[in-house]
């Protein structure tokens, strides 16, 4: 019996998945989008997207991860932002999604905010870093959806030509 189709079924679900998860943050999105791309060229026995451009797409999918990490941090950083601030936004990050697509872009605000009042017992100053570390994900999570697209358009691009 011939899996071919399964596996490319498979391998196009985890790059719609791994999609999703550039903005879904329980999801590893690159990650996925990389492995879906991964699974097809290995069905195709590499003869359609070769090792040069898995190595390319690959070092994308690192650079996604840096960013991520790099854009929230520093998103934070500029505004000050204390360790227990980078806490509560990372748990509001996980609580928020069990509140549906608002929460998880409410949640690492009001996560950072309580964790920075929690902090300094100032408002002012949490709501600042609240802003401060919403901004860092969501540049952080548009770069990456940016990276997403560009890797899918590379591994087109080599696919089909």
């Amino acid at each position: 019996m011939n899996l071919d189709g399964f596996y490319y079924i498979l391998a196009a679900f985890l790059v719609l998945v791994g999609i999703a998860g550039t903005v879904l943050p329980a999801l590893p999105g690159l990650p996925l989008v990389f492995v879906g791309m991964l699974l097809a060229s290995w069905v195709s026995k590499f003869e359609k997207v070769g090792w040069i451009t898995l190595t390319i797409l690959g070092l994308l999918t690192v650079l996604s991860m840096v960013v991520d990490f790099a854009a929230t941090a520093m998103g934070a950083k500029r505004v000050g932002a204390s360790k227990l601030a980078i806490v509560g936004s990372v748990i509001g990050t996980f609580a928020g999604l069990f509140f549906g697509l608002i929460g998880v872009f409410v949640g690492p605000f009001v996560g950072a905010l309580v964790g920075e009042w929690i902090h300094t017992r100032q408002l002012d100053q949490a709501t600042k870093v609240g802003v401060g570390t919403w901004v860092g994900i969501i540049v952080g999570t548009v770069f990456k959806l940016g990276l997403a697209f560009a890797m899918v358009g590379a591994f087109a691009i080599a696919w089909f030509v």
